[in-house]
């Protein structure tokens, strides 16, 4: 197997539909029938799309593409190979891959679609919160009968959402946040943790952060990147043999010299960042059958959800942190004070054998311990820690939608807004009571309810001579925001009856809508870790 495994790799991007129209001061529309379509540009020089039905209802919606590389990407990068910067604007969710289910079924209902570019791409919520803002300003000025307005957004899109409902609380009436990103300290962690690990075992000649100003930094992450897939499409071809490439740090050379495999090493590395050990094609459990059913499912099919949900990770680590360099004016990602140790002490015990057992364990976090470590820059850190960030506060109603096993926006984000919001209720709930004898008791109402995209108990698919098929799509609830369309839809109808109503309401009619969509679940997801960023202290 070669790098085709890592192809599979999902997109931050996408190509839209909508072209980006000269700045002007109004929106400029075509006003046709049925749909009325409007361009322009907000002051801070973003390109927005407007879509009016002709039975305008008076809602809006206003869609937050999600992350796309602020920098042009080399060719030959999977996923991201080509990929020239643009602001084009989307207004909903499909648009990218030319689906348009989801906007011609808002359109059918008469809710208007609205969506910006943004200024600037790469890590951009503070620049787009304002720039949301004034869309919304303009859309009302422009159609005057808008009466109410929904937010949704993916990925970095998401916590533009989450952020314009704690912000701007007054001008929502409904969030939906999907495959929501976190912080960008507990997101830049997550995939950074992932890239140095990797580093320090596999290539020590990748730079991973501490980019060059203009054009030499550039350089050097876009050859981060192509010695990164490089070296993964190695450790692809010899996941079964145990070898060990040759581009392994000395660090590594010891390792394997020690009899540590560097499918061990590579799950480890996944277990110590976060990073599932379930993929877009391995679900971690699953072997050919045959003699090798066993070795396959408890060693290798963890080792390549790992690689394959890796290469997220690590290409998404190293875009952010040149972008995020370039933002801060210096190094961000700092593990100086983290104990991978403590982070893998109950989830290794779990793969135990996949990890050598427990000397194989020790031999690898003791490798991990000795290796040198990352540190930021201090007024770097205290600009990154100034830029935008949720508190998971919940003022309208929110509706989350997120993949159990997204290696790129964990779903460990968004269990932190749902622990979040559990306390809050609580406390209105606590509040209420206090009131029953003066005014009886009026139970709060519920305003978020979690979606979980769920993966099947197995999915791995082998041919006839035991090889893992890696060219069909990926399983539910893996890879980046990878919803069918029936899933947005469920999404859709859930905030229309929560614009309806102001609460979210978990009824039969709920449940049956979950159920008719696939692979959803609004149960509590035990088996859904927080962020490693939030279990650190």
């Amino acid at each position: 197997m070669r790098i085709k495994i890592i192809g599979a790799v999902s997109l931050l991007l996408s190509l839209f539909i909508v072209s980006i129209p000269a700045a002007t001061a109004a929106p400029l529309c075509d006003g046709k029938v049925p749909v009325n379509s409007c361009a322009g540009v907000t002051s801070d020089g973003a390109p927005y799309a407007m879509q009016v039905p002709a039975n305008f209802n008076g809602t809006v919606l206003i869609y937050s593409h999600g992350y796309r590389p602020n920098v042009d990407v080399i060719p030959g990068i999977p996923g991201y190979g080509g990929y020239k910067v643009n602001n084009t604007p989307e207004t909903a969710p499909g648009q990218g891959s030319r689906d348009l289910t989801v906007t011609n079924y808002l359109l059918s209902k008469g809710y208007a679609l609205a969506g910006s570019g943004f200024a600037r791409q790469g890590w951009n919520a503070d620049s787009a919160l304002a720039t949301n803002k004034e869309l919304i300003a303009t859309f009302k000025s422009k159609f005057p009968t808008t009466k109410k307005v929904m937010a949704w957004g993916q990925s970095l899109g998401g916590i533009i959402t989450q952020l314009m409902q704690e912000k701007y609380p007054e001008l929502l009436n409904v969030s939906a946040p999907l495959c929501v990103a976190d912080n960008i300290s507990a997101e830049l962690k997550m995939a950074g943790d992932f890239l140095w690990g990797f580093k320090v075992l596999f290539d020590p000649s990748i730079k991973a952060g501490g980019y060059s100003a203009g054009a030499a930094g550039y350089a050097e992450s876009m050859q981060d990147l192509v010695k990164v897939f490089t070296v993964l499409g190695k450790l692809q071809a010899k996941i079964t043999t145990n070898d060990w490439p040759d581009t392994a740090s000395d660090l590594g050379k010891s390792l394997a010299t020690d009899g540590v495999s560097a499918r061990a090493a590579l799950l480890m590395l996944g277990l110590m960042s976060g990073v599932p050990a379930q993929s877009a094609h391995f679900d971690g459990a699953s072997g050919p059958k045959g003699p090798n059913e066993l070795i396959f499912a408890v060693g290798v099919s963890p080792a390549l959800a790992v690689l394959e949900n890796g290469a997220n990770a690590a290409a998404l680590a190293i875009l952010a942190t040149h972008d995020l360099e370039l933002q801060t004016g210096g190094k961000v990602f700092d593990n100086t004070k983290t104990d991978y140790s403590a982070r893998v002490a109950s989830s290794a015990v779990n793969f135990g054998n996949a990890l050598g057992g427990e000397t194989g364990i020790s031999k690898l976090l003791k490798a991990i311990a000795s290796a040198p470590r990352s540190s930021a820059d201090s007024a770097a850190v205290t600009k990154l820690n100034n830029l935008a960030s949720t508190t998971g506060k919940v003022t309208i109603p929110t509706i989350i939608m997120t993949g159990v096993n997204d290696p790129v926006t964990p779903a460990g984000a968004a269990k932190r807004l749902a622990n979040i919001y559990a306390k809050q209720y609580a406390a209105e709930k606590a509040a209420a009571f206090k009131k029953v004898n003066t005014t009886g008791y009026v139970a709060p109402l519920n305003k978020q309810l979690v979606i979980w995209s769920t993966s099947p108990t197995s999915w791995t698919q082998f041919d006839a001579n035991g090889l893992p098929i890696t060219s069909t799509a990926a399983a539910p609830g893996t890879n980046h925001c990878n919803f069918t369309n029936k899933q947005y839809l469920t999404v859709v109808d859930t905030m229309i009856a929560a614009n309806q109503s102001g609460q979210i309401a978990k009824n039969g009619a709920l449940n049956t809508l979950i159920r008719k969509a696939g692979n959803l679940s609004i149960g509590e997801a035990s088996y859904v870790d927080l962020l490693k960023y939030y279990t650190d202290n």
